[in-house]
């Protein structure tokens, strides 16, 4: 009889036991799958980088800013305009290239008149007495054969009509610059996506101003990107 309690009771035990690690196996499977599954969604989440939104130009028109003001107020005053549209630092660009175009033309001017003087000089046949205009240039150039002063007449001449053309091509522009600048640098968001670019450039010669040293001229290309 004591056999058959000690054999029941040794069944028991074993079946507890056995339980107990049919348990804590099935505990340490769920844990280590759980591992698993959350070391693979970090390493997914964290091979697909977040794409960032592009950022788009909003418009957004000032009403109390008129295009219409700013160009009228360039092309009444260089500049103006600018200042209108508060942009002050480009006056001092403007007026740079105004008077430069205006020194030439003043200079091509000047030496026009004067070799038109003598031109005319030569032509008839005067001989200027001293105190006539143009008189010790007349000297100058006693030696120099006439068809010479001629044509040095008409370069001057073509300088200035040209000097006049970029003047009023200049001006121009100076109105172009503010209606455009009133009409979208005021309306729209200004980003990193405008990029601008300077770098150094040749310009070729136009054939009757070839030198002896060569046929170009340095200057500046500037070069405007929009990504």
């Amino acid at each position: 009889m004591h056999k058959y309690f000690i054999l029941l009771w040794l069944i028991s035990m074993y079946s507890f036991v056995a339980s107990a690690q049919t348990k804590d196996t099935l505990k340490n499977n769920v844990m280590q799958l759980s591992d698993s599954i959350i070391h693979k969604s970090k390493d997914t989440t964290a091979s697909k980088p977040i794409k960032k939104p592009k950022k788009e130009r909003v418009y957004s028109p000032d009403s109390t800013h008129s295009p219409h003001k700013a160009v009228m107020r360039s092309l009444m005053i260089p500049g103006w305009g600018q200042i209108y549209n508060r942009q002050y630092w480009k006056v001092p660009v403007i007026y740079a290239g105004l008077g430069t175009l205006g020194y030439f033309l003043v200079t091509n001017q000047q030496l026009y008149n004067e070799f038109l003087q003598l031109s005319i000089y030569r032509q008839r046949g005067i001989i200027p007495t001293k105190g006539q205009s143009y008189y010790n240039e007349y000297n100058y150039y006693t030696n120099v054969q006439s068809q010479a002063i001629y044509d040095v007449k008409d370069y001057y001449r073509r300088n200035r009509d040209v000097t006049i053309l970029l003047t009023f091509g200049a001006w121009g522009i100076n109105c172009i610059e503010a209606y455009v600048s009133a009409k979208f640098i005021n309306a729209y968001t200004v980003d990193d996506n405008l990029s601008m670019k300077v770098a150094p450039s040749l310009i070729n010669r136009q054939v009757y101003a070839f030198s002896n040293n060569s046929p170009y001229i340095p200057g500046l290309k500037i070069t405007f990107t929009l990504k």
